[in-house]
């Protein structure tokens, strides 16, 4: 292949651009349409400039910049950034002309993924297995002799830049690619002459060739055996043409998980990738060894002939192709039946070991979609052809890039990827025009559906990972597939295909439901052996006994009262148990055969499928190592006797396969032909019990006690394994785990790990309202940062004399030796941190300058750098403690039963709180993690004089439409410590009010002022009146009040009150449900209100600001609130409610004119921009909805 080289840095790095044809290859045709739009989006289609500039740049980000040697906006990955006082530079390396440019920040974009679908342009080059070598002279013995090096001789460099520009054509033999960088054997023309560079370097006594393991062939040997580059003979470790040189950003867009937790079904989508990715040299016949490396078992409800091969699967010819120049092998043993199936548009179920794996059903659905005539029917409508159903918005977003991957090769079908919160505003504005495949979830789409009429023209619906979206989502599946249903009964479908696809790794019976009641005829196939006895009603029963029993148990299962012959066979794991097992039943009169290795197994064969008269059992005792090669399937009954491992189990299961249930045929007609399996519980069976237990709760079989008590024990010293591990990040965020067997954290408390660190003692032995400083964003509610003093804050004078100390450029010593868990500097951007080392990568440790994984000790962050930028720390910087804490938001939690945040929430609070304090109440700690509730922006307004809250965190999650309330969290927290003491929830929730600017700065958050509703609050009577959700002992009470002997003996609340006003009235809200026993007083100046509500006691005592009409205000009682309205003496505005300020009185802002909503999602939080009049109660939503505490 032809090659032009861009950029030399030496024989080991250089970069060149390739010609002609081959899998790496893209004409330059493309490359210039590519640079064409781009400049086109980013000079002049795009107007607003900020929503394609990014956020943040940071080394090895993928961007776009301006080039102004090229004139043109180009792909480029950032190296470096340097800051200035008003901007920052960045280096950057071109991707497509190998260039280090410099840009100015106002010349960065983000870039969009369609202009990402190219391969770099410039490809990373090195000399095949040449390496280089130095003189290296030894001045004691007098000698000099050639060696290894790690680096190449500056004139090995020039001699191989020489040779270079002295060539009139150069070619390149690619023989492996490795970490991004291509191998090549680079072939010139000197003067009519071919010249092997490797060779000439190795010859010049530059360079050596470096020989294969095992191999002692020259590089000429070597080059004799290749062929021309094709894609048919690329050797080891050729990497997918669509992912070679493309960002990580693009090739797994896969968001970090909370620091640990549970698997996700991106696993699948890898896997796919990695079979697209494999070497075809590998498996020269791809299609048996698929078929071979999956357990060979399919149950399947109706016959098909599998496509074993890519050349005779059933899809359309650019696809093929396509697959091919991928080195994509063939479809494995589950696609090879599923292919074939959905291709014919059946309705189609399958359940598999890789169902979560979206490679099942995307080819065949594709070529379905390229037949455009079988859509004639439904042109004259709109909506999508298909609709892909994914249980969470992460696997949706996977499937969305697997079928971007391959729309190229396909017709222009426009796949969306919708994932909508619960701000209606956002669904109504999705534009569906010309989108023919949507992927999404079922609560997006009955969001989407609200708005948009989806099921017009809609043929194909595709489940996938079905079981977790009837676990999840049962009710809006089934609700959708009702709509389908009705949708496509109409006779204008008659000659349109329509088919649902459901596609899973487990059965269960919603999974039959869908079956009979929403496709016709299914295809239903099932690789999995324990799901296809779940699918074939196989009957399970466990039966306790203790180990010295067995024999007497087994007899007594041994009832033959059936009239049909009973074919039972009894499964045992050593050949003296089966010999014992058939002395025992000889001994009992019981016939029997036995099989192990040792047995004639034709004989026995011949036996078992004998024809017997009605009633006569046939019972085989047989070892697990002869079931195989028996090959029995029309087994009745499977017994048990040794306790089986979770594979051997299925295995065991195999011989009942004729007589499982089919569930599309009535099951009165096969009653009698019921599969029974016997598990026999003794003491021993304790090292496959769980698997067995999980499969049995899967199965929805009886389990008895026994089991239960046996296995408990189990899971608990399975929990006690992992208590060195860190506590499950999804139980500190959330407050649950879903799956504690699969999590490999800790789920208990270990008091030595969870001593609270880094968290100052008088914040532990007085909590309340502190700062904080979130300096790493993990999620939208989980945290790094600081606790910052506000009287002497520590850190920040170290900050200051690290930075006075390494100003001298004496100090800056570079460490020589790294230690892992020691502590040094690093200056990263203008700024020094200290820093720990975590860990030392072992397979560079040998280099002069090595890859080391550091943590950042006062921000909680971590990264990987070289060990040469390591600085030296003096002792006395390293005596203050880390500074680093984790803060959790308590009470939110993403919607639709997510276990991670969408990346769009996490962004959104990054953008808004990295870096800045806030004011929050720390409400529970453990080791390093602070759960805090509330957490709030606090803006002083210094020329009013006051504090005004600008935002509260938990709101502004709310407020985005992808988070709901939470009101489990801080309970399954005190559930979690059990006897640990945990910060009363109530405590939690103080009203977050506008202070004057006279009172301490430090009391803006005033630990007095405590609501359970999440509003901000007008100021009220007395700065000391106390109003927890306690006794109100300041609350003036009314001389009937005084009267009244049950006010003495209950707890007496103050209520939440809103009121909003027009030019006559004053609407005032108090916020009690369930009302009883009330009395609502009026006087020309004063409101008096009270009442019961289940066993608390409210009194209100409003002195109004103005005077009212007392005898035409009313009271209403209402469900879940009681409205008053006040006549107003004189009409006009009010600029306040009451004369003195209350923290549980606010304005109503749903009612409120002036409000401007600042949050960027449609239902933000809002704030206030009030005249001076009003300026005295100014105050700010703080959240969208609360609750109230009960005491």
């Amino acid at each position: 292949m032809e090659v032009f080289v861009l950029k030399i840095e030496d024989p080991g790095c250089f970069w060149v651009t390739m010609k002609g044809c081959g899998p790496f290859v893209v004409d330059e045709v493309a490359y210039k349409k590519l640079n064409d739009e781009m400049n086109q989006f980013y000079d002049k289609s795009y107007k607003d400039v900020d929503e394609v500039k990014p956020v943040t740049v940071e080394e090895g980000q993928v961007c776009v910049v301006f080039s102004e040697e090229l004139k043109c906006w180009c792909r480029a990955v950032i190296k470096s950034v340097m800051y200035c006082t008003d901007q920052y530079q960045a280096e950057c390396f071109l991707v497509d002309y190998a260039k280090y440019i410099f840009v100015k920040s106002k010349d960065i974009r983000v870039p969009l993924e369609a202009f990402m679908q190219l391969p770099y342009r410039a490809k990373k080059c090195r000399l095949y297995r040449t390496r280089p070598v130095t003189l290296r002279i030894d001045l004691c013995e007098e000698t000099a002799k050639i060696v290894p090096a790690k680096r190449w001789d500056s004139a090995a460099t020039w001699y191989f830049q020489n040779l270079l520009k002295a060539t009139t054509h150069m070619k390149a033999k690619l023989c492996a690619v490795e970490d991004n960088t291509f191998d090549v054997f680079l072939y010139v023309m000197i003067k009519d002459e071919k010249v092997c560079v490797n060779d000439d370097l190795v010859s010049k006594n530059f360079a050596r060739f470096e020989e294969a393991e095992g191999s002692t062939r020259s590089s000429t040997d070597y080059q004799e055996n290749q062929t021309s580059l094709n894609a048919e003979s690329l050797p080891v470790k050729i990497v997918s043409p669509t992912l070679a040189f493309r960002p990580v950003l693009f090739q797994e867009k896969i968001p970090t998980d909370l620091g640990t937790g549970l698997a996700v079904s991106s696993s699948s989508v890898e896997g796919t990738r990695q079979r697209l990715s494999a070497d075809p040299h590998e498996n020269s016949a791809p299609s048996s060894q698929n078929l071979s490396e999956e357990r060979n078992f399919i149950f399947l409800s109706n016959k098909i002939e599998p496509s074993s091969s890519l050349e005779t699967a059933p899809l359309f010819h650019e696809l093929k192709k396509e697959l091919a120049r991928k080195k994509f092998l063939g479809p494995n043993f589950t696609e090879s039946y599923c292919w074939p199936s959905v291709a014919r548009g059946c309705d189609v179920v399958a359940v598999s070991y890789q169902g979560n794996d979206p490679f099942i059903y995307i080819p065949p659905l594709l070529t379905l979609l390229q037949l455009e005539s079988c859509y004639k029917a439904l042109t004259n409508k709109s909506g999508p052809l298909a609709l892909i159903l994914c249980p969470g918005w992460k696997k949706a977003q996977l499937v969305f890039e697997l079928l971007k991957t391959y729309e190229r090769c396909c017709r222009q079908f426009h796949p969306m990827l919708i994932i909508l919160g619960q701000n209606k505003a956002a669904a109504s504005s999705v534009k569906i025009q010309g989108c023919e495949v949507i992927v999404t979830t079922p609560y997006s789409f009955l969001r989407l559906f609200e708005h948009h009429n989806l099921f017009c023209r809609l043929c194909h619906l595709v489940l996938d990972e079905m079981e977790v979206l009837f676990s999840d989502a049962a009710e809006q599946v089934f609700t959708i597939l009702d709509y389908y249903k009705k949708a496509t009964v109409s006779e204008e479908w008659e000659y349109s295909p329509h088919h649902i696809i459901g596609v899973g790794t487990h059965w269960n019976k919603h999974i039959a439901h869908l079956t009979k009641e929403f496709m016709n005829d299914p295809y239903i196939m099932i690789t999995a052996m324990e799901e296809a006895s779940i699918y074939g009603n196989v009957q399970q029963v466990v039966q306790p006994c203790v180990n010295s029993e067995r024999i007497a148990v087994l007899l007594k299962i041994l009832d033959f009262t059936h009239s049909n012959p009973q074919k039972v066979l009894v499964f045992t794991n050593s050949v003296n148990e089966a010999d014992v097992i058939h002395e025992a039943l000889k001994s009992n009169s019981i016939f029997s055969l036995k099989i192990h290795k040792e047995s004639n197994s034709k004989c026995i064969l011949e036996q078992w499928t004998k024809k017997y008269s009605s009633g006569t059992p046939v019972l085989l005792v047989s070892t697990d190592d002869c079931m195989q090669s028996l090959g029995i399937t029309d087994a009745t009954c499977v017994i048990h006797f040794s306790f089986p491992s979770p594979r051997i189990f299925g295995q065991r299961l195999h011989s009942m396969s004729d007589n499982f249930c089919n569930v599309s045929k009535s099951l009165m007609d096969q009653e009698h032909t019921k599969a029974r399996s016997v598990i026999l519980l003794t003491e021993n069976s304790d090292c496959h019990a769980l698997g067995i237990l999980r499969f049995l709760q899967h199965a929805e079989a009886e389990i008895p006690p026994e089991l239960h008590d046996f296995t408990a024990k189990m899971l608990e010293a399975e929990e006690d394994k992992k208590f060195s591990r860190p506590l499950c990040a999804y139980l500190k965020t959330f407050g649950i785990c879903k799956n504690r067997a699969a999590c490999p954290d800790r789920h208990q408390i270990n008091m030595q790990m969870d001593i609270p660190q880094n968290i100052p003692d008088k914040i532990l032995q007085a909590p309340g309202y502190v700062t904080i400083l979130p300096l790493h964003i993990v999620s939208a509610t989980n945290y790094f940062g600081r606790i910052v003093d506000k009287q002497k804050d520590q850190y920040t004078i170290l900050a200051e004399e690290i930075k006075e100390y390494f100003k001298n450029p004496s100090n800056k010593i570079s460490v020589k030796k790294v230690k892992a868990l020691a502590f040094y500097g690093l200056y990263e951007k203008r700024l020094f941190h200290r820093v720990q080392v975590v860990e030392i990568y072992p397979k560079e440790e040998e280099n002069l300058f090595f890859s080391v994984k550091i943590k950042y000790i006062d921000e909680g962050r971590t990264n990987q750098v070289q060990s040469c930028q390591l600085l030296h720390l003096p002792a006395r910087f390293q005596c203050l403690p880390p500074q680093a804490v984790e803060f959790i938001v308590c009470r939110v939690k993403p919607i639709d039963k997510e276990i991670e945040w969408n990346p769009e929430v996490t962004h959104y609070i990054h953008h808004k709180i990295k870096g800045k304090p806030h004011e929050a109440k720390i409400v529970h700690t453990l080791g390093n993690t602070a759960w805090v509730d509330q957490m709030v922006r606090v803006t002083r307004l210094s020329e009013l004089k006051i504090t005004a809250n600008e935002y509260n965190v938990r709101s502004e999650i709310l407020s985005t439409g992808l988070g709901i309330d939470n009101p489990e969290h801080i309970m399954q927290l005190q559930k979690l410590c059990g006897h640990l003491k945990v910060l009363d929830h109530t405590e939690s929730l103080e009203s977050l009010s506008i202070k004057e600017d006279t009172a301490d700065p430090e009391n803006v958050f005033n630990a007095q002022s405590v609501s359970t509703q999440e509003n901000s609050t007008e100021n009220c009577n007395s700065s000391n009146i106390t109003f927890r959700t306690h006794p109100c002992d300041g609350v003036p009470q009314t001389k009937e009040a005084e009267e009244d002997t049950t006010f003495h003996h209950q707890q007496c609340f103050h209520p939440q009150i809103k009121w909003f006003q027009n030019e006559e009235t004053v609407t005032v809200k108090v916020e009690i449900a369930s009302v009883a026993d009330h009395k609502c007083e009026f006087s020309k100046e004063k409101v008096v209100f009270s009442a019961c509500s289940g066993d608390k006691f409210y009194l209100a005592d409003m002195e109004l600001h103005q005077y009212i009409l007392a005898e035409k205000s009313t009271c209403v009682i209402k469900d879940k609130e009681v409205v008053i309205i006040l006549v107003k003496e004189q009409k006009g505005s009010w600029c306040k409610l009451l004369k003195n300020k209350n923290n549980h009185v606010s304005l109503d802002f749903e009612h409120w004119e002036d409000c401007e909503d600042d949050s960027p999602f449609p239902a933000g939080t809002k704030k206030l921009y009030c005249t001076g009049a009003v300026s005295e109660d100014l105050v700010d939503s703080s959240e969208v909805s609360g609750t109230e505490s009960d005491d």
